[in-house]
């Protein structure tokens, strides 16, 4: 194995082929995962966890997690579905633990009017509307805070992540029908919220 190892390409893998060698303990290969995934990964948990070095923490565990059970990952299902649903899971655990304030900027990514997300993006240099911004950034993470831990799984993964329904499907493993109607509750509630931080 460490004879041929230099001979492979690993950049031009796929993730599931690469996780073909993990599954042979190939380190390397797992490198090369950790890698390509440290990035996503890391902005996935923070925005569950809002900012500190737990998320790094986080991150690790999800780590030792698909080396622990690299055997069980199966080649029928994409490897970034496994890695996203190991560590939402992780991330989940951390939230029910600690109360953390996040400032998470929710940002546009729907396709039609019905699935338009909320736009609270920082626009202006002036100081007094950049603290105004700031402040409805402050109040929307309240209330994302307070989302039933479904709706803000939902809300991020395809907001913010900006995955396919189907994707998030598998990673939470519910049916497509039921992420829509999480994702729609969970902008519905924060669209009210906006409503009333910009009327006033």
């Amino acid at each position: 194995m460490a004879e041929n190892s230099s001979e492979i390409s690993y950049t031009d893998m796929t993730d599931e082929e690469l996780m073909a060698l993990v599954q042979e303990d190939d380190v390397v290969a797992f490198e090369n995962l950790v890698e390509r995934y440290q990035h996503p990964l890391l902005t996935f948990i923070a925005r569950f966890l809002g900012p500190g070095n737990h998320n790094q923490d986080v991150l690790q565990e999800a780590y030792i997690r698909v080396w622990k059970h690299r055997h069980h990952y199966k080649t029928v299902a994409k490897f970034s579905t496994w890695v996203y649903t190991i560590a939402g899971n992780l991330a989940k655990t951390e939230l029910r633990r600690r109360k953390i304030r996040r400032m998470v900027p929710i940002r546009t990514g729907g396709e039609s009017p019905e699935d338009e997300s909320i736009d609270v993006e920082d626009s202006g240099p002036a100081t007094d509307e950049l603290a105004r911004r700031n402040e409805i950034r402050r109040m929307v993470n309240a209330e994302i805070q307070k989302l039933p831990d479904a709706y803000r799984a939902a809300v991020i993964l395809r907001d913010l992540e900006n995955k396919s329904y189907e994707e998030i499907a598998e990673i939470l493993d519910v049916p497509i029908g039921t992420i829509k109607s999480r994702v729609n509750r969970g902008r519905a509630r924060l669209q009210k919220t906006l409503k009333i931080l910009r009327e006033s």
